[in-house]
């Protein structure tokens, strides 16, 4: 007989990702770490999708799951984008140091 992991335990992980994710973001000055922070909660909601997809036996979750990712996929690659540019004129990725309004 198997037993499976109850559905709240992946749950609870879910949500101990996207904190430590949103703390990342709310907290963090690095521009590289704010976007592995975002890295994190779009991890976070992978799982609980793919939680709920097993869970009610629908494959429907995991088809979202691939959404996410190919939109977690241009996220990298425009944040890397970002970060080059940002360190090329200012030469700093720490976001409270760079202010693009200022004239």
């Amino acid at each position: 007989m198997q037993e499976s992991v109850p559905l709240n335990y992946y749950l609870i992980l879910s949500a101990i990702f996207f904190v430590m994710g949103a703390v990342g973001v709310l907290t963090r000055r690095n521009a590289i770490i704010i976007f592995m922070s975002i890295e994190m909660m779009l991890n976070a909601v992978n799982l609980t999708f793919v939680s709920f997809s097993s869970y009610n036996s629908d494959p429907a979750g995991q088809m979202f799951v691939f959404f996410v990712m190919a939109v977690a996929a241009a996220e990298a690659a425009i944040g890397l984008a970002i970060v080059l540019a940002l360190y090329r004129n200012q030469q700093t990725v720490y976001v409270d140091k760079v202010n693009l309004m200022k004239w």
